[in-house]
């Protein structure tokens, strides 16, 4: 679908810049978090943030986000279980230096890749298989011969 300048002017819409820290905010989605890749619109039901990169990392704050899944679901109001973006924007998280951040964001990426990721998760799992199979095998087969 494309959005036209006329559309921009005439209705609420606005575009969201790419690296958007984005939080479904109602329906079965309410809680999830997700990042924009392109510039973007969204409906109302995400609440989208555009991080400040000199007081935090988008990719942290994702990730924080993510972890407090379920605090943010215990928010949830009335008959359909929503959200607001004011119930969202009143969540804090703690922000460590940048660079802890991107410390930080370098682990929990690097475990999301493996996990998540099949071509890189995959074969790293298959290798790490592979390593603990061996070290078994090499234990369990290790036979010392028996001193009389």
């Amino acid at each position: 679908m494309r959005i036209t300048k006329k559309a921009l002017k005439e209705t609420s819409l606005k575009w969201i810049p790419a690296n958007c820290v984005i939080v479904a905010i109602s329906g079965a989605t309410a809680g999830r978090v997700g990042i924009n890749k392109i510039p973007l619109t969204t409906n109302q039901h995400c609440c989208c943030f555009e991080i400040d990169s000199d007081k935090a990392n988008y990719r942290y704050v994702f990730h924080c986000l993510s972890n407090a899944n379920q605090n943010i679901l215990r928010l949830k109001q009335g008959a359909r279980g929503d959200l607001n973006a004011g119930m969202i924007k009143r969540f804090t998280i703690p922000l460590p230096p940048l660079e802890e951040q991107a410390r930080i964001v370098a682990i929990l990426d690097r475990f999301d890749g493996l996990t998540n990721d099949l071509t890189h998760g995959l074969p790293a799992e298959i290798a790490a298989r592979k390593k603990q199979y061996e070290y078994y095998r090499d234990k369990l087969l290790n036979f010392e011969e028996a001193v009389s």
